[in-house]
C-alpha cells in the first residue's frame, strides 16, 4: 500500500501508469466536471501530406503528468480548486474527410458548452478551433454573445482568396473568416498575436484587416515590446467572453521543433513571451482554449514540443481554474 508521499511521486512519473491528460482522472459524466480536458485527433483540415497532427493528443498525454504542478506565481493547486477531468478524444470515424470531421467536433462541444464545461484541447491542426466555436459562438458559455479571440500564431488563418486548401474548406488556413460570417466570433473586438513568415502574397495580410481583426505582427511586437503589446491586447478583449487558440508555430522552432508550418526565416516567441501573452487575460472571462499544430513524428528525442504545449495548456487551466477558488 503506497502512502501520500509515494503517489505524489508516482504521479509526476510520466512513464508510469494509465496515461490520461495531467493525470486526471477520465470522466464520461459531464455533471461532474468543471474544466474539461479534450482531445481532438484531426490532421485532415491542413490539407497537406504532413498530417501527423492527430498524434497530438496521444503524445501530451504520454508527457503531461509531468506538468501536474501548482501553479507557484498565481499561488494555488488548480487540480484541488476545480474539477478538472480528461473527457477523452472527440470521435472521427470519417478522419480523412474535412468537412465531415468539424461537424463530428461542433456536435460533440455543443454538449460540452450545454453542460457549462470549460473546455482546454489538444490537437490536431488548426481547423479544429472552427469546429469548436461553431459550437461554442453565442452558446450558453457566453451567455449568448459572440467569442473574442485571443488567437497566438505565426499565421492568420483568415485566408479568403482561395475557397479551400487543398480540398478543404473549413481548413486550418480559413476558420478565422467563416466563423465571423457565420455570426459565432467577434472579429472587432479580436485580435492576432505574432503573426510573421515569408507568405505567397503580399496582401496576406488584408483579410484580416478586412474582417477588423487588430493585427500584432511579429515584426511590430519587437518594435513597440512586450508591455504594450499585453496592454493593447487586455484593452481588445476586456469585458469580452474570451477564447485562446494558441498555435505552437507562432514559437522559434528553436523552442517547439515538432510543429507543421514551421515559420523558420524570422524569430518567433520565446517561451517566456509566450507565457506572459497568456497571462495578458488572467482574471477575463475565459471560456475555453486550445493548443493545436504539434506533431510528434517530428518532435525531438526529448519530446520538448509535446512537453511545451502540455505547459501551455497548464497556464489556460490554471486561469480558468481561478474563476473556482
Amino acid at each position: 500500500m503506497q502512502n501520500q508521499a509515494d503517489n505524489r511521486m508516482m504521479e509526476n512519473l510520466y512513464w508510469w501508469g494509465v496515461p490520461t491528460l495531467f493525470r486526471c482522472p477520465h470522466e464520461t459524466n459531464f455533471e461532474n466536471c468543471d474544466i474539461g480536458l479534450i482531445g481532438v485527433p484531426h490532421s485532415a483540415g491542413n490539407g497537406t501530406t504532413e498530417r501527423d497532427q492527430h498524434l497530438g493528443p496521444r503524445a501530451v498525454r504520454n508527457v503531461s503528468a509531468l506538468l501536474r504542478r501548482v501553479h507557484l506565481d498565481m499561488g494555488f493547486d488548480p487540480w484541488e480548486t476545480a474539477r478538472i477531468s480528461d473527457l477523452g478524444d472527440v470521435a472521427l470515424p470519417e478522419a480523412n474527410d474535412n468537412e465531415a470531421s468539424i461537424q463530428r467536433i461542433t456536435d460533440h462541444y455543443k454538449l460540452i458548452d450545454e453542460a457549462g464545461i470549460r473546455p482546454v484541447s489538444i490537437g490536431g491542426d488548426h481547423s479544429i478551433t472552427g469546429g469548436i466555436i461553431q459550437a461554442l459562438g453565442c452558446g450558453q458559455l457566453t451567455g449568448g454573445e459572440k467569442i473574442s479571440f485571443l488567437h497566438i500564431d505565426a499565421h492568420t488563418d483568415v485566408f479568403t482568396k482561395v475557397p479551400h486548401f487543398l480540398g478543404a474548406k473549413k481548413s486550418a488556413a480559413h476558420w478565422g473568416a467563416y466563423l465571423v460570417d457565420q455570426g459565432q466570433v467577434d472579429a472587432k473586438s479580436s485580435i492576432q498575436v505574432g503573426i510573421r513568415g515569408n507568405t505567397r502574397t503580399l496582401d496576406w495580410l488584408e483579410p484580416s484587416y478586412e474582417y477588423g481583426y487588430d493585427v500584432v505582427t511579429m515584426k511590430e511586437y519587437r518594435k513597440i515590446g512586450l508591455e504594450s503589446t499585453i496592454a493593447r491586447i487586455q484593452n481588445q478583449l476586456e469585458g469580452r467572453p474570451v477564447y485562446i487558440t494558441f498555435d505552437l508555430d507562432c514559437l522559434d522552432p528553436t523552442v517547439a521543433p515538432g510543429v507543421s508550418n514551421l515559420e523558420p526565416g524570422e524569430q518567433g516567441f520565446l517561451i517566456d513571451e509566450a507565457m506572459s501573452l497568456l497571462h495578458s487575460v488572467r482574471g477575463m472571462n475565459i471560456i475555453g482554449g486550445d493548443v493545436v499544430c504539434l506533431m510528434p513524428t517530428r518532435d525531438s528525442s526529448n519530446m520538448i514540443t509535446a512537453r511545451t504545449a502540455s505547459a501551455i495548456m497548464f497556464e489556460m487551466i490554471a486561469m480558468i481554474a481561478e474563476k473556482y477558488r
